[in-house]
């Protein structure tokens, strides 16, 4: 049990950090690779943006619960 929430652990962590990097910032980021910024100026947000936040949220809540998980086995 402790090795399978160790390897989502490491899993969710280097997801999350590819995941907030492709998030574009001020002067546009690496989701304009993908599409981000075509629509960014006409509209708020593009459909390639909202898919990245609710994506980015799901991973990020996956990390807090392996880590969570983790503290629970590991005391």
């Amino acid at each position: 049990m402790l090795v399978l929430t160790m390897i989502l652990f490491i899993a969710a962590a280097l997801s999350l950090v590819f995941l907030v990097l492709l998030h574009s910032g001020k002067g546009g980021g690496l989701s304009d690779m993908f599409g981000g910024g075509l629509g960014a100026s006409a509209a708020g947000s593009t459909v390639v943006e909202k898919n990245l936040d609710r994506i980015t949220v799901i991973v990020a809540l996956a990390f807090v619960f392996t880590a969570i998980s983790l503290a629970l086995l590991l005391v």
